[in-house]
């Protein structure tokens, strides 16, 4: 008689591991490489730039500076820069991720909410109104105006018997959007000085921004990632479907606000910090769900760790190239993103959210 084995049967040291506990390896897996990338390149950014530096050099300035030329730009410049490249790349990656996961659409991205045609308008106003040179000043007028944009779409999109929908948050972004972007191209025609300030605002660069940009955006991140991240188990219920979260005990309408909220702070606080820097929030949510599958409590963070991967590889790449100068990052990621993600698009079925 030939004796079957029943699972309980088996020696515990035995057992396969099942499905949930190998992707749950997967997933600690991939966030400890994105965080062994990261701490890599926060080292890259550091000790290569445009100006070439002996690592010998690089070490000096950071743990015993003599006041040297090598020692400000080191201390002075990369390590600003550095910091500011790790809180806007993980808020563009956090915003993106959250984006997309609140309209249910894989091609969206923060600029949905009208978020840079808001920032773009407000910076050009205040340079034409009000006299703003410094870019200290632009950063409150841009964030002013990616907040004023989120709020008129986040309302607008609201409007209806049905409330704030995927589909009409994002009609109502793109008519914002429209509007503001129609609002910026007639100012900047009126004025060369306003269209000078606009172009080096719009181009997207971390260059030029010491430790006083970071911390004038700073707390407004951080508010933003904590507000996005608490809303995780929320965001995995409605994208089961508005009726089945409501079954859950979720509030569709504050998780909406939420959500809109977190979005504004991040991404109107990255684009006030650096400018509009596209491609970030649109396609790390897709490298990420690769290892994290599609829940938002390992999405969101692995989102914002890769997206301060991406915006530092990007940035140090962009120093090296073109040395002496150097690429700004918004146009390097426009140059490499739009045909690595064309090609991303080509290889994988996109995810349906």
């Amino acid at each position: 008689m030939t004796t079957t084995a029943t699972p309980s049967s088996l020696p515990t040291g035995g057992r396969r591991p099942g499905p949930a506990g190998s992707l749950r390896r997967r997933r600690l897996l991939g966030l400890t490489l994105l965080t062994v990338l990261l701490v890599a390149c926060c080292l890259a950014s550091v000790a290569f730039g445009a100006k070439a530096i002996p690592l010998g050099n690089v070490w000096d300035a950071l743990v015993a500076p003599t006041g040297s030329e090598d020692d400000i730009v080191v201390r002075s410049l990369r390590i600003p820069r550095t910091v500011l490249g790790i809180l806007v790349g993980a808020a563009l990656g956090l915003a993106g991720a959250l984006i997309q996961g609140h309209t249910r659409n894989p091609l969206a991205d923060p600029g949905l909410l009208g978020v840079n045609a808001g920032a773009a308008f407000l910076v050009v106003l205040g340079v034409y109104a009000f006299g703003v040179t410094t870019l200290f000043g632009y950063v409150w007028f841009a964030f002013a105006g990616a907040l004023a944009a989120s709020v008129a779409v986040f309302l607008l999109g609201s409007t209806g018997r049905g409330g704030a929908t995927p589909v009409t948050l994002a009609l109502a972004g793109a008519a914002v959007s429209a509007l503001l972007q129609a609002l910026t191209s007639s100012v900047i025609i009126l004025d060369a000085e306003t269209l000078d300030a606009y172009r080096f605002w719009n181009v997207g660069s971390l260059a030029g921004r010491d430790a006083e940009v970071a911390g004038q955006v700073v707390w407004f991140l951080v508010a933003g990632a904590v507000i996005g991240l608490a809303g995780a188990p929320a965001l995995n219920a409605l994208s089961l479907g508005e009726d089945v979260a409501r079954s859950l005990g979720q509030s569709v309408r504050r998780t909406r606000v939420l959500g809109v909220v977190a979005i504004t702070l991040l991404a109107g606080g990255a684009t006030a910090a650096c400018g509009p820097i596209m491609f970030v929030g649109l396609v790390v949510p897709h490298i990420v769900r690769a290892f994290t599958g599609p829940d938002y409590r390992w999405l969101l963070p692995a989102s914002a760790l890769t997206g301060s991967v991406l915006l530092l590889i990007a940035d140090v790449a962009g120093r090296i190239v073109a040395r002496p100068g150097e690429i700004q990052v918004g146009i390097l990621l426009a140059l490499v993103g739009a045909p690595f993600f064309i090609a991303l698009v080509r290889r994988r079925k996109m995810v349906q959210l």
